[in-house]
């Protein structure tokens, strides 16, 4: 008889337990959900070059690079906080925690090695500051 008492008890525990760390999942995705919710549209506050950028036909394993330019198109000073690369093959090249003033430019210089024989398209991500992000995109073709 103790024993069943001890075991729907337990019992009793383990669900009362799933039950709140289901909860608890819940809360944290809904926090994180919150959390990546930006209300400004990044057009609004930032004007950008070469943001799909053509590169043409380059010849195979010859580095090439071009520029992204930025403009603080608002009111309000900007900060690019960090650039992240789609892959290995790609390196940036800016200034990190460069405040944009109003009516100002910063440059991102995106460069690639060249690695590549045929289409090709890579990416790089600009982080601002007030959880604004851009995508930048630039392909080609790669001639051997």
């Amino acid at each position: 008889m103790y024993i069943y008492i001890i075991y729907v008890l337990i019992i009793n525990n383990l669900i009362n337990m799933k039950k709140l760390f289901f909860a608890l999942i819940f809360m944290i995705g809904v926090i994180q959900l919150n959390a990546q919710a930006t209300g400004t549209d990044i057009t609004k506050v930032l004007k950008f070059t070469n943001d799909n950028y053509n590169m043409g036909t380059i010849a195979y394993g010859k580095p090439t690079e071009f520029n992204v330019d930025i403009e603080n198109i608002s009111a309000a000073p900007i900060t690019l906080e960090n650039v992240m690369v789609g892959c290995g093959c790609t390196t940036p090249k800016y200034t990190k925690g460069v405040v944009i003033a109003p009516g100002m430019h910063a440059t991102v210089t995106l460069g690639f090695n060249g690695s590549a024989v045929g289409n090709f398209s890579k990416n790089a991500t600009l982080f601002f500051s007030g959880n604004l992000v851009k995508q930048v995109s630039f392909y080609g073709v790669g001639a051997q």
